[in-house]
Formats: structure tokens, C-alpha cells, sequence
């Protein structure tokens, strides 16, 4: 499921940036209409593969809770308790679109986009401070007398945490737009987040581009 949804969530994002270039460039109303219902499609799609998995967030979270380091502790279960709810006002979306419920979708839209962005703001703190451990440890091995690694070998050596940085930056300017506090046209955030939406399938495939503990 994770899969299916970072791939819907890659082709919902390019499909933004599609329809915003196609409007510039005066392509036909016809075939930017197709574009943007195939973004709105791809969104339903990935609002349905989510069903339920707030409460999966939830149980991470517990174990999260469990974490020695108290500063990934914190942030770690901060974030997916954050998630959790958002996943919850998404399914209720999901279900308004569906004609299943009917609910204030501006609010729950609001409410959303606030825990999306709670929760990938302490994403970035973890970053912040997986970044800050590893310049100390390069610091100390400046004053040992050894050489020290340079910024581009750092971030290679670490694909994990530079991948998740990436990621969690770009993830942030989403929400950061939609509630109005940063203005970004939907191309840029569409490139936002078919970056990120790649570096998600990156950390999925591939271990060595996962931050650990998640």
C-alpha cells in the first residue's frame, strides 16, 4: 500500500505540474481539464489507499515512545500522533467526496493541512538535529588532528538523513501554501512534491536512503 501511494502521490503531483505549464503555455481548456481531473482522481485514489491507517500511525507511535534517544522520542511520536489525526480528517474527506458523510470539507481541509504541517515540522527538527550530531562528530574528528570530511562527502556518507531533509523541506512549503502562509503558484508545489514524492520511493526502496529509527 505505502508503495502504490508514493507512486499515486508522484504521478498526482506531476500531473500539477502539467496542467499549471500547459495553463501558461494557452494549451487547449479541453486538455488541461483532463490533466487536472487525472490529479483529482490520483488524489481520491490515495485518499481511499489511506483508509484506516491512522490507527497504524497510532500504534507506531507507541512504539516510537520506546525510543532511547529523547530528542528522536519526542519528535518521532509528536509527528506520527500529528499524522494519525490528519490521516482521520482525510478519511472524513475522502468520505464527503464519496457523498459518504457530509462535512464542512474547508475545515477538515484546514485541519488537515495544520497536522500535515505539525507533523513534518518535527520531522525537520529530528533532521535538524541528526545533521547537528553528525558536524559535532566531524568537529571532534577536526581536533583529533584527522581531516574533516567535507559538507558533499558528509551528506554522501549519510544518505539518510540528506534524503529525509530533502524530503521533509519540500513537504513543508505544501501545507505552508495551502493555508496561506507562504504563496507558491501550483507548479512549484507541484515540483515540490513530485522531489519529495521521489525521495519517498528512494527511502522505500532502498535502505540506505531510509532515516532509522523511522
Amino acid at each position: 500500500t505505502a508503495g502504490r501511494d508514493k507512486l499515486a502521490r508522484l504521478l498526482q503531483y506531476g500531473s500539477r505540474v502539467m496542467w499549471y505549464y500547459m495553463l501558461k503555455y494557452n494549451a487547449s481548456h479541453k486538455s488541461v481539464d483532463t490533466v487536472k481531473n487525472l490529479e483529482f482522481t490520483l488524489s481520491t485514489f490515495r485518499k481511499l489507499l489511506r483508509l484506516g491507517r491512522s490507527l497504524d500511525t497510532l500504534y507506531s507511535a507507541l512504539v516510537s515512545m520506546n525510543y532511547t534517544e529523547a530528542m528522536v522520542r519526542y519528535t518521532t511520536t509528536l509527528s506520527k500522533i500529528s499524522y494519525a489525526v490528519y490521516l482521520f480528517c482525510d478519511n472524513l474527506l475522502w468520505m464527503a467526496r464519496t457523498g459518504m458523510a457530509n462535512v464542512n470539507t474547508d475545515k477538515w481541509s484546514v485541519r488537515a493541512h495544520k497536522c500535515w504541517l505539525y507533523s513534518v515540522t518535527m520531522n525537520l527538527v529530528r533532521d535538524i538535529y541528526e545533521i547537528s550530531r553528525l558536524l559535532e562528530a566531524n568537529k571532534v574528528r577536526s581536533s583529533q588532528r584527522k581531516p574533516p570530511v567535507s559538507l558533499v562527502k558528509l551528506a554522501h556518507q549519510n544518505k539518510d538523513v540528506f534524503v529525509d531533509t530533502l524530503k521533509n523541506s519540500c513537504d513543508i512549503l505544501i501545507p505552508l501554501t495551502a493555508l496561506g502562509y507562504v504563496k507558491l503558484s501550483p507548479g512549484i508545489v507541484g515540483i515540490l512534491g513530485v522531489v519529495s514524492s521521489v525521495a519517498g520511493i528512494a527511502a522505500l526502496i532502498s535502505p540506505t536512503y531510509k532515516l532509522c529509527p523511522p
